[in-house]
């Protein structure tokens, strides 16, 4: 990868995980799903490769990852984050928290250390994969590194 890398791959780096970088032609379009379109173009199955959503819970910018393959359950998110109620977050506002365009918005190395949910079904693969902070970018790695580095607990909230 040409420059000194994404936020992602950074804080990868510097906490010695292990990581496969996977590149791909994003078509920029958004399309159906940046992540299906991942997913698709990497030949993998859409329940290892994750996308990261941020939601409102009671008001704080709250991390939710999930399989491509699934929706983000609002209610469970805002369960396992032990509020009450989750929305949507603007658009605006997680680029602005993360550092990262929609599209490339990477559970790792973001602006603001946001907390983190990550679907429980990530304990069902040896490894997933993850925005690297960019489109057209994947980091695949292991769950608990993935856990670790966002410092996030795991919880039921995919919706299929």
């Amino acid at each position: 990868m040409s420059g000194k890398g994404t936020p992602a791959t950074i804080a990868a780096s510097r906490a010695k995980i292990e990581t496969t970088l996977h590149t791909y032609t994003a078509s920029g379009d958004g399309g159906s799903s940046y992540g299906e379109e991942a997913a698709d173009a990497l030949g993998v199955p859409r329940e290892r490769v994750f996308k990261t959503l941020v939601a409102e819970v009671d008001g704080v910018l709250t991390v939710g990852v999930v399989p491509v393959s699934a929706t983000l359950d609002l209610k469970a998110l805002a369960a396992s984050a032990g509020g009450k109620k989750a929305v949507m977050a603007d658009p605006k506002d997680a680029e602005r928290a993360t550092g990262y365009v929609r599209g490339g918005i990477s559970p790792l190395g973001q602006r603001k250390r946001l907390r983190t949910v990550v679907d429980a079904s990530v304990g069902d693969h040896e490894t997933v994969y993850v925005s690297a902070g960019r489109r057209g970018l994947q980091m695949e790695l292991s769950p608990r590194d993935l856990l670790d580095l966002t410092r996030g607990t795991t919880g039921p909230i995919a919706a299929y």
